[in-house]
């Protein structure tokens, strides 16, 4: 059987770090910094992530709030969001996680943001490295998928540098933030077996 019946009981670490970044779960207090980087990136994140709290601009109490229930998600283990920051000055940088999770099927959603101003400097391509492999070392995961508008560029380019593949495109599978046009999504998907040969080659090339 390869699901898990009880996931609350799961214990697993809660942080770990890459090259540049210390990648860890949402804890109480981290409203404040995680409200600095939304109001800066508002209008990126209104037009790629239409969802409740990236449309209009927060109060640091409405973040801290937001904070402590993806806390208590993290806990229950429906939901698993990390926050990013900069190793060198604790700065954050942005979020990525692992959503839409079915412990029946170790399936899992990856997704991500980055603060507008460190856009381009391939802080989430390191992070979405990071959280994969943390999905399949750590969670035991068959299968991640990563989801993104079709005209957003940037997340595309992450999807092929991370070695997910295209399955398919959902069209006009939702609307935008101004409810004025239908966009589609494009799926992509990698699988542990997938995974494990990417792993292999890498390893290899560098012997």
């Amino acid at each position: 059987m390869i699901g898990i019946d009880k996931p609350i009981l799961l214990d697993f670490p809660d942080s770990f770090e890459t090259e540049r970044l210390l990648i860890r779960s949402p804890r109480a207090g981290d409203g404040q910094t995680m409200n600095e980087a939304l109001a800066e990136s508002i209008h990126n994140l209104k037009q790629w992530l239409p969802m409740p709290w990236t449309q209009n601009i927060q109060t640091v109490a409405e973040t801290e709030e937001l904070v402590r229930r993806w806390t208590a998600m993290w806990i229950l283990r429906d939901d698993l969001r990390f926050g990013l920051y900069r190793k060198t000055d604790g700065l954050y940088v942005g979020g990525c996680g692992l959503h839409r999770i079915d412990w029946h099927v170790m399936r899992f959603e990856i997704g991500y943001w980055v603060r507008a101003s460190l856009e381009g400097q391939g802080y989430i391509r390191e992070a979405v490295a990071g959280v994969t492999t943390f999905a399949f070392h750590v969670l035991a995961a068959e299968r991640v998928e990563l989801r993104c508008d079709s005209l957003n560029e940037r997340s595309i380019a992450v999807a092929c540098r991370a070695a997910y593949v295209l399955e398919g495109t959902l069209r006009n599978n939702y609307d935008t933030a101004d409810k004025n046009k239908l966009h589609d999504t494009m799926v992509f998907s990698l699988l542990k077996a997938d995974y494990l040969k990417n792993r292999h080659t890498t390893e290899t090339e560098k012997q």
